[in-house]
């Protein structure tokens, strides 16, 4: 499913602030993909030192364990937006009205439920590796060059923390569209079938679509 396109605006409280929530995770999504860009380059560098100088980058381990939060928690909730995580669409596809919500409702709050428990948890995790008496405030640290870990840690909590408000706003925008009865809500994913998805992807290449 593409990011965006398929989640509808109108004038209502919930598509504002479902708008309002958007920047904050692109701003996150970005930071995953820079951070991701990084590890290429570090990647690039260690190998190039290791047999051009015979010098392979110091920590390349530590970095790697420091950035890999940034990597693979950090676009969640902006993936959640679209309905881009993976899901049985298939199944969801054929559902329509009121069933189709009552179930998106039903799995979202769900989801909801579990990323509590482990903003929770991850929570802990940073309580557990940060101390404002230590070195760099950090009870851990990686093994090589000892980068405090807790920054990497608390990346956790904050990524799953935006991924609750975003399951908070689509719980809101299911249980209207269960209740109204609506055929395209605002602020939910829609599920869009082969060829809708392909006339969009189609779309977008030449130049036509959002």
């Amino acid at each position: 499913m593409a990011a965006e396109a398929n989640v509808l605006s109108d004038s209502s409280l919930l598509s504002r602030l479902d708008r309002a929530l958007l920047p904050i995770e692109r701003v996150t999504a970005m930071i995953s993909g820079i951070a991701a860009l990084s590890l290429i380059f570090l990647a690039a560098y260690s190998v190039g030192g290791r047999y051009l100088f015979d010098s392979p980058l110091k920590g390349y381990v530590d970095l790697i364990e420091w950035l890999m939060p940034l990597i693979a928690i950090m676009g969640v909730s902006y993936v959640q937006r679209g309905g881009g995580h993976v899901r049985m669409d298939i199944l969801i596809g054929a559902l329509k009205g009121r069933l189709l919500w009552a179930l998106e409702l039903l799995a979202t709050v769900l989801i909801l439920a579990l990323m509590i428990g482990l903003v929770w948890g991850a929570w802990a995790h940073v309580e557990r590796s940060f101390d404002f008496a230590l070195a760099f405030w950090s009870r851990d640290s990686t093994m090589d060059i000892s980068i405090p870990l807790w920054p990497s840690k608390i990346v956790v909590p904050i990524a799953f923390s935006v991924l609750c408000l975003r399951l908070i706003l689509q719980i809101w925008g299911y249980s209207r569209a269960l209740l109204l009865g609506l055929e395209h809500p605002a602020a939910v994913p829609l599920v869009q079938s082969v060829e809708e998805h392909a006339l969009e992807e189609a779309s977008r290449m030449d130049g036509s679509g959002p």
